[in-house]
């Protein structure tokens, strides 16, 4: 992809739905759907569908992008850093540099969501570690996996 220019251009890049890559992270799969690299740093959006067995991310912020979440099908809990709010197909949560936030699937069935980073952070860099982590069944220390959230601007409160 090119830089943009005064110029119209015709940049424009379509993905199909059969090129998203994805893997495993536990239960949920992540599909990565723009990432940084595709869209010149701009933005990220990951397709994050979970089981009704998935957990999900406790609450933490990012000092250097804004993250938000916005539900495509099931329900989900969204902590806006004040509450837990239940969230439905539809529904949108922004939140900004340092904004603590969370999710987690509580409803006993699967949740499908989008989730977007502004500007675009490696994240599919952080959620191909976290996958391998959680396969590997090791249990890391509190100070091993606070270096690992951190080194991927995760900051947990």
């Amino acid at each position: 992809m090119t830089l943009p220019t005064d110029a119209p251009n015709t940049d424009a890049v379509l993905v199909t739905a059969a090129e998203v890559p994805s893997f495993q992270v536990g239960q949920t799969t992540a599909g990565l759907v723009a990432t940084g690299e595709r869209t010149d740093g701009r933005y990220g959006i990951f397709r994050w569908d979970m089981t009704a067995a998935s957990g999900g991310a406790s609450p933490h912020f990012h000092r250097t992008f804004s993250e938000a979440f916005y539900v495509l099908d099931g329900r989900i809990s969204l902590y806006d850093g004040v509450e837990w709010r239940d969230a439905t197909a539809g529904d949108f949560l922004y939140i900004p540099p340092n904004g603590i936030h969370a999710f987690r699937n509580e409803s006993g069935d699967p949740v499908s969501m989008l989730i977007v980073f502004a500007p675009a952070p490696p994240r599919e860099a952080y959620f191909r570690e976290l996958a391998e982590r959680i396969a590997s069944g090791v249990r890391y220390s509190d100070a091993d996996r606070t270096a690992f959230m951190a080194s991927h601007d995760q900051f947990e409160v």
